[in-house]
């Protein structure tokens, strides 16, 4: 059941019912395949959603609770400003419990049309191989942001970037970096004509080093326990690895990643080709 009434300027929408249709749609997007079927998630964290509406990126349609508008005020109209919001759906506690993906149900979602942010193979590229873990794969994105690297290809066998976990690791990374998504490595195919690929290993590798001075790049990385795939080791250029004490011998590739985008970034730093796209 909808109820409708005007607040400030602003059409609000009741929603009571966990049958109604814009409800059960939300229950649809928690599985990949209705993602994928109608290029559409959902967010349920304030701050991720105030950030991407600062940044230009806006929600197609917003879900709050009451007693979030009440205990969250500023952020919220901070939300509907930045957003330029002309409706919202204020819904009841066991609706918003319906379909969330969180242990305790934050009481705000908002559905998001997939980005389209395509590839761009003039700047280097960050290449993800089975990162099945989506918190792993969510910190990498935003830790792939932090350094400046925007262009992120992650392949069939990693975590869906669009999972709930990944979301909450990511937070608004989804928004602002490229990401392409790689089937039996075609995008690869035509990354690696265009560009080196650089791949990292523990054995027979050089340190983080050898990719100073080199402007453009594909730097590929693997899940700890598997590494990376030895097809794209064939195609590889050259490996890297960190340079570590003998107590342990590798590091979360999530780890892993923010140390050696760190290194890129300190070297980017004189390399006017990373930062074109800020």
């Amino acid at each position: 059941m909808e109820k409708n009434n005007i607040s400030n300027g602003v059409n609000v929408l009741e929603i009571t019912s966990r049958d109604n249709e814009k409800i059960k749609f939300l229950k649809k997007l928690k599985k990949s395949k209705y993602r994928d079927q109608f290029g559409k998630f959902f967010v349920e964290n304030a701050t991720i959603i105030a950030d991407a509406a600062k940044s230009g990126f806006v929600f197609e349609s917003l879900f709050v609770t009451q007693s979030f508008i009440e205990k969250n005020r500023k952020k919220f109209d901070f939300i509907l400003k930045s957003a330029g919001v002309s409706e919202y759906y204020v819904i009841g506690e066991k609706v918003n419990e319906s379909f969330s993906d969180l242990e305790t149900a934050p009481g705000i979602a908002a559905i998001y049309s997939k980005p389209e942010r395509k590839i761009d193979f003039t700047i280097p590229v960050v290449y993800l191989n089975g990162i099945s873990d989506p918190g792993n794969l969510g910190t990498i994105l935003r830790s792939a942001l932090a350094f400046n690297l925007k262009n992120i290809v992650v392949d069939e066998y990693s975590a869906d970037v669009f999972n709930h976990k990944t979301i909450q690791a990511a937070r608004d990374a989804i928004f602002k970096v490229n990401i392409g998504f790689d089937m039996k490595r075609a995008l690869l195919s035509k990354i690696k004509r265009a560009m080196k690929v650089f791949s990292t290993r523990l054995e027979e590798s050089e340190s983080i080093g050898i990719l100073k001075g080199e402007k453009l790049f594909c730097l590929a990385l693997g899940s700890e326990t598997r590494g990376v795939d030895k097809k794209i080791l064939a195609i590889s250029d050259r490996f890297i690895k960190i340079e570590m004490g003998g107590e342990i011998e590798s590091l979360n590739v999530a780890s892993a990643a923010a140390i050696i985008f760190y290194e890129i970034y300190k070297t980017g730093k004189s390399i006017p080709s990373f930062f074109k796209h800020k």
